[in-house]
Parts: structure tokens; sequence; C-alpha cells
């Protein structure tokens, strides 16, 4: 189902490789330079049987940074951010997707060259 939805969000952009990062899930979603929007779907398509979890990183071999968002077995879900340049390792606990989305938005912004 997602798989879907993020085919049509990035729609033409699939040969274009990301500028800045790129987010891939467990079931094999990826998407380029994703949105807002974008990363909404991808933690709130999560479930936790076959689509645990979700990567974002730079598209290049060796990132300095990466966020991950994985569900919990007792419901919402583990946030980690990890920044070996800044020094920045966070890992919290969530349970609003929309927080969750709004919040890595902001983080990843910080990162983009």
């Amino acid at each position: 189902m997602l798989g879907h939805r993020i085919r049509q969000h990035t729609h033409g952009e699939s040969s274009v490789a990301a500028r800045y990062y790129c987010a891939d899930s467990e079931n094999g979603d990826h998407v380029d330079d994703p949105s807002e929007d974008a990363l909404f779907m991808l933690i709130d398509d999560l479930n936790d049987t076959d689509n645990t979890f979700v990567v974002i990183q730079p598209d290049q071999d060796d990132p300095s940074w990466f966020a991950s968002v994985a569900v919990l077995k007792n419901g919402g879900y583990e946030i980690v951010r990890l920044d070996t340049t800044r020094r920045e390792h966070d890992v919290v606990v969530a349970t609003s997707t929309d927080h969750i989305a709004g919040d890595l938005t902001k983080w990843l912004a910080a990162r983009a060259p």
C-alpha cells in the first residue's frame, strides 16, 4: 500500500539520485529527499510484523549521520538520531507520527549542505 503512495509522491524523480538524503523502509520503500508528508506516510505504515523500521541517511557510502524510526512492540516508536560530525546521539520514544515527521524534517534540514 505505501509503495503505491510513495511511487505516486515521487513520480518522475526515480531516475534522479537524492540531492541530500533518502529514506528506506524495511519493506523496500525508497524515497529520495522525502518531504515531511512522505516521512509521515513511511512512519504511519510501519507495523510490528514485516515493516518495523525506516532509516533516513545521506545517499552516499559511509554516511556521517542517520536517523531511524522503529516500531516498539508495546506501542509507540523509537527514534534514533546520530551525527558523528556533530557528536550527537539521541534516542527518544514517541507516539505521534505527526510530531515525529515534523521533528525529523527539522533535524534533517540542519544537515542539508
